[in-house]
């Protein structure tokens, strides 16, 4: 069995092999939710300048809110609207290979260096979205990336409409309070 520091190696290698021993291991869930809130602190730090404390604390937590929301998402539509044959997933198993999915998004520490920071996030984001369509492949036992993609961009979209809808419904609700002096 692999060490967490080989796991995140391995993500960040894109390696299917490494993604099926998470999937199996039942006992890597912390392991994964570990990875996902490095990957949180290291947005947050990277972060620094953009909006204080308070903006840190919001990207650390939505990192774990939208791991567990993009894993609940996945699980449904992978094994319920988009299964292949041999599909055989349960929600743990999603959660471990999302989680390790993250690991490209600790380079997200650097995203504090004037004029590189942007470009350094924008590589960390096409990275674990590539990280994140090998573990839906291997997380869903899918024998076809194209699927893993669709899977991946349908519950973008779901996430993202409920995205919005929560920061319509938050962000209204934080606009009244200014409005009422709180």
């Amino acid at each position: 069995m692999a060490s967490l520091q080989e796991r995140i190696i391995g993500a960040m290698r894109l390696d299917s092999n490494t993604f099926e021993e998470v999937e199996r291991d039942e006992t890597a869930t912390g392991q994964a939710m570990l990875v996902v809130i490095a990957a949180g602190i290291a947005a947050a730090i990277g972060a620094i300048g953009r909006g204080g404390f308070r903006f840190m604390f919001v990207l650390l937590f939505a990192a774990i809110v939208g791991w567990f929301i993009w894993a609940f998402l996945t699980f449904l539509i992978g094994t319920k609207l988009m299964p292949e044959k041999q599909t055989n997933a349960d929600l743990g198993q999603m959660l471990r290979v999302l989680g390790f999915s993250a690991a490209p998004g600790l380079l997200n520490i650097l995203g504090f260096i004037p004029f590189f920071g942007w470009i350094i996030g924008f590589i960390a984001g096409v990275w674990q979205l590539a990280a994140m369509v090998v573990a839906v492949r291997q997380g869903l036992d899918y024998t076809s990336t194209g699927r893993a993609v669709l899977v991946c961009i349908v519950g973008w979209l779901v996430y993202m409409i409920f995205s919005v809808m929560m920061a319509t419904m938050f962000g209204g609700v934080a606009a009244m309070g200014r409005g009422f002096g709180m």
